[in-house]
């Protein structure tokens, strides 16, 4: 057993719940059990109590999001004027509201964060860019760095 959350372990089953999960997060109970090597009903208590604990957030649809007309991914690197906490949690709440910005980190290093920005194409980046990103709250300057090619996304 290891890993603690609200004072409860997990075990080997509760592993094997979460990567079954995060392989086919639509799978049944009746399958996950079988695939985990327990009964129905001691699986779906198992995978409720990771759920109330906290060790799975949720479930959702990954899409192809080309086939949704976001082909173009480029990571924005962010560099605010004032990194006090509250600028930090200024800067974080409005990231977060942005669509566009499919992903927001932390960084230490030369710059604060780093997004990951996905629009339909150069010229709507240009857009959110110059309109969204830089107005976000202490945003001093940004640098973009536009990828070719994704070799991996979304764990897959």
């Amino acid at each position: 057993m290891n890993n603690t959350a609200n004072g409860r372990e997990i075990d080997q089953f509760d592993h094997k719940i979460i990567d079954a999960l995060v392989a086919d997060g639509r799978m049944s109970i009746t399958d996950l059990a079988k695939k985990v090597g327990l009964s129905n009903t001691p699986c779906q208590v198992r995978l409720k109590r990771l759920i109330e604990d906290g060790y799975i957030l949720g479930f959702r649809a990954i899409v192809d999001v080309r086939k949704l007309g976001k082909n173009h991914v480029a990571f924005t690197e962010v560099k605010l004027s004032d990194t006090r906490e509250h600028a930090l949690k200024a800067f974080n709440i409005a990231a977060r509201k942005l669509q566009e910005v499919e992903e927001c980190h932390m960084i230490a290093g030369a710059f604060d964060y780093l997004l990951k920005i996905r629009t339909s194409d150069i010229a709507n980046y240009r857009l959110v860019l110059g309109e969204k990103i830089s107005s976000l709250p202490f945003v001093a300057s940004t640098s973009t760095f536009v990828a070719m090619e994704a070799v991996k996304e979304n764990g897959a």
